[in-house]
């Protein structure tokens, strides 16, 4: 299908199978999975030892208001519902799970600028976690920056490069609090990504610091 050569982590592929990520990395996990043979088999192989996990735990007795308590908790919660994987084809470069909320082509995306000419479109996602298009020209470096909890970036067009490889279209690069590094978008094609965050980056520069209450990142 694509020759990807950066996966989804072990944690992302359990938590996903488990119904525990917010809608946000659901949606980057069903996005990936729809285009990587690979992690989609890892993702069956966990789904299996859940499902005989459960098949195997032992009856437990409950008491008889133990069903409303556990309805009144899902109601206050609000839990995300699990994006399911389509193996539907795009004709445009955005994968299925993902044309639901931004359609087929990036020229119906509600692109806003941020300078240089990278845009980005902020996804309508629940919980805390965030999900967003960002649009690099091509030969464009991001300002250096860590971050403050996970970032994962699927690559939807053209490639990008820094510190751990290059990344082209379907790879995926999951980002914890010890990475710190500078995206370089490659030369010739424009770079199209799909990020997640569920903490704010950590810049190093003084203007992307400046800058960074009004773009949200």
């Amino acid at each position: 299908m694509y020759d990807i050569k950066h996966h989804l982590t072990d944690e992302l592929l359990m938590a996903y199978s488990a119904g525990n990520l917010a809608e946000a990395f659901n949606l980057i996990v069903a996005t990936h999975i729809s285009m990587c043979d690979e992690c989609r088999a890892r993702l069956g192989s966990f789904e299996a030892v859940g499902g005989t996990l459960v098949e195997q735990a032992p009856v437990a007795e409950l008491s008889d208001g133990a069903f409303g308590a556990v309805m009144a908790r899902i109601n206050d919660a609000g839990p995300e519902e699990r994006i399911e994987v389509s193996h539907e084809t795009s004709d445009g470069i955005f994968p299925a799970p993902l044309t639901d909320y931004v359609g087929s082509e990036p020229d119906g995306v509600k692109w806003r600028g941020l300078g240089g000419g990278v845009r980005q479109a902020v996804l309508a996602t629940s919980g805390k976690a965030t999900a967003r298009l960002l649009y690099i020209p091509a030969g464009m470096e991001m300002p250096e920056h860590g971050h403050h909890g996970l970032e994962a970036t699927l690559v939807l067009q053209g490639a990008f490069s820094d510190a751990d490889g290059r990344f082209a279209r379907g790879d995926v690069e999951v980002a914890d609090a010890e990475v710190d590094h500078t995206p370089v978008a490659e030369e010739g094609e424009d770079c199209i990504c799909l990020a997640v965050t569920d903490g704010r980056l950590k810049f190093s520069g003084l203007i992307p610091r400046i800058a960074q209450p009004f773009i949200g990142i």
